[in-house]
């Protein structure tokens, strides 16, 4: 062989992974290869790869004499819709994608460049995790990957594809990341696995009901999105990525995009007289940005609040909304958590934020104070109050206690407050006012059920309407309905060059 041929002969052991025997088997898996992801992923004939040679530098156990090039990641750089993006691409059919020293050193190198760079990071994990035969060097390649995952933190996105295993201390790594994505029925995370689990708690349960991804939508929050397969889940994350700029210092990607009538008649409808009954607060999102372009997170998670992107006027905006439809919308443990990670990002990423409010408070109960409702609402008050991005929110109905505040009131730096007229801005409702102000009047009336109707309307004619704070300046202007698309492209159009520095500081220490 000349060299020439040598190295073809070497390229085409890479383009083979662990052998067509393992392809085969990931296929019927209904799992992609490594290599085939990538493809789908990337622009046509895009992908550049790095360090497709690597071999492995492990001696004991007979591992030196299994070596296979590329060691079970793909890694390089390409385009998306033009985009440059950074990849690494676990092959399970290589030592069941598991992390060696070399394969870290080959994702860190990708991370690196893409810190170095300016653009995004997708990595697609499919891995049943550190390379046992390896021992702490391979427990060194995570920390590794982990440290540059803090470190690009909020200076590049970082999106992590969950298509197969994902376990132990390779989990760390995608939680670290902006967004997870899990596909149904071939993923699973979880730090221990069912065997553990059987041996230390007594518990029998399967990997897909220990960590799947319908546990992980539903239950856990950890995954932001579920997809039905390998090319559903790249397709999402295309999508994802047309929402979000290219690291932290760029505007949003925006479309071209001419105003004309922008009179939504469809919202003057949507909340009901009755303000006990519920509505779809999707609906009034539907209503507001430009058709089709609502891209929902956390969905099956915490739906007392709805999060996700949209494009108003062609620019890409974070929605945080609280949902009537679901425990009247009220905020708690996990919708706390939920919204405040996505207006973190959001802030992050100079992502303009609009928030609809309907909330009659926290959620009650002994279970919410054990679990730490405190420092979980806590969580969101401290990333509204940080963000520096355009901050509009419109209250659609109630705003109550100490909700009000949390959800970007102007008193926690919103630039621009609007209500339309069923708002109702209050300490609490009506009925549980009235009970405690007029508690001795009601008691000793001659019919004090009749007295507490009447108190409660007094006290709704007084404060459940958005008048008192408008007079104070608290909301900017009370709006038709029908109007809050046009003032909300105005508005944001308004601050598109907002500045505002926060105090000098290390960083701050929110309540984590």
């Amino acid at each position: 062989m000349n060299k020439r041929e040598i190295l073809d002969q070497k390229m085409k052991e890479a383009q083979m992974g662990g052998g067509q025997k393992r392809i085969d088997a990931q296929h019927a898996k209904n799992k992609l290869t490594a290599r085939e992801r990538l493809d789908l992923l990337l622009d046509k004939n895009s992908f550049e790869e790095i360090g497709a040679l690597v071999k492995h530098r492990s001696t004991d156990f007979g591992m030196d004499k299994l070596h296979y090039p590329g060691d079970g990641v793909v890694t390089g750089y390409g385009t998306i819709n033009g985009r440059l993006i950074y990849v690494f691409s676990q092959d399970f059919t290589v030592f069941g994608g598991s992390l060696s020293e070399t394969h870290a050193e080959k994702i860190c190198k990708i991370m690196d460049m893409a810190l170095q760079n300016g653009a995004p990071v997708i990595g697609l994990n499919d891995s049943g995790g550190a390379r046992i035969q390896e021992g702490v060097v391979s427990l060194g390649g995570y920390a590794d990957i982990f440290y540059r995952n803090t470190r690009a933190s909020g200076v590049i996105p970082q999106l992590s594809l969950i298509m197969g295993p994902c376990a132990g201390g390779a989990v760390y790594s995608p939680a670290i990341t902006d967004f997870i994505l899990m596909v149904e029925d071939t993923s699973y995370m979880f730090v221990t696995g069912p065997n553990v689990v059987k041996t230390v708690t007594n518990e029998e349960v399967s990997s897909e009901d220990l960590g799947g991804a319908s546990v992980h939508s539903e239950k856990s929050g950890v995954a932001h999105l579920t997809a039905a397969n390998d090319l559903e889940a790249i397709e999402d994350i295309k999508k994802l990525l047309s929402y979000i700029p290219q690291n932290c210092e760029e505007d949003v990607p925006s479309l071209p995009y001419t105003i004309n009538q922008e009179i939504r008649e469809e919202l003057a409808t949507i909340v009901p007289e009755n303000p006990n009954l519920p509505y779809d607060i999707r609906d009034v999102v539907f209503g507001i940005i430009d058709h089709d372009t609502f891209y929902e997170i956390h969905k099956n998670f915490a739906p007392n609040i709805v999060v996700g992107f949209a494009r108003l006027a062609g620019r890409s905006i974070g929605i945080v909304a609280n949902q009537p439809a679901y425990l009247a919308g009220v905020l708690d443990v996990q919708s706390s958590q939920k919204a405040a990670r996505f207006v973190r990002f959001c802030d992050s990423f100079n992502i303009p934020l609009l928030v609809l409010e309907d909330v009659p408070g926290f959620l009650p109960g002994t279970d919410q104070e054990w679990n730490a409702i405190i420092t979980n609402g806590a969580k969101l008050l401290y990333a509204f109050c940080e963000a520096t991005v355009p901050r509009i929110t419109v209250i659609t109905r109630k705003a109550y206690g100490g909700a009000y505040d949390v959800m970007n009131s102007k008193h926690i730096g919103a630039d621009m407050n609007f209500a339309w007229p069923s708002a109702e801005i209050a300490v609490m409702g009506a009925k549980g006012a009235a009970e405690i102000i007029f508690k001795n009047e009601i008691k000793s009336a001659k019919n004090p059920e009749q007295a507490l109707i009447n108190k409660e309307k007094e006290y709704a004619d007084i404060f459940a309407n958005p008048y008192r704070a408008a007079e104070r300046g608290f909301i900017d202007d009370v709006i038709q309905p029908e109007q809050t698309r046009l003032k909300l492209i105005k508005a944001f159009a308004m601050l598109e060059n907002k500045v505002s520095t926060l105090p000098k500081k290390k960083h701050g220490n929110i309540p984590l």
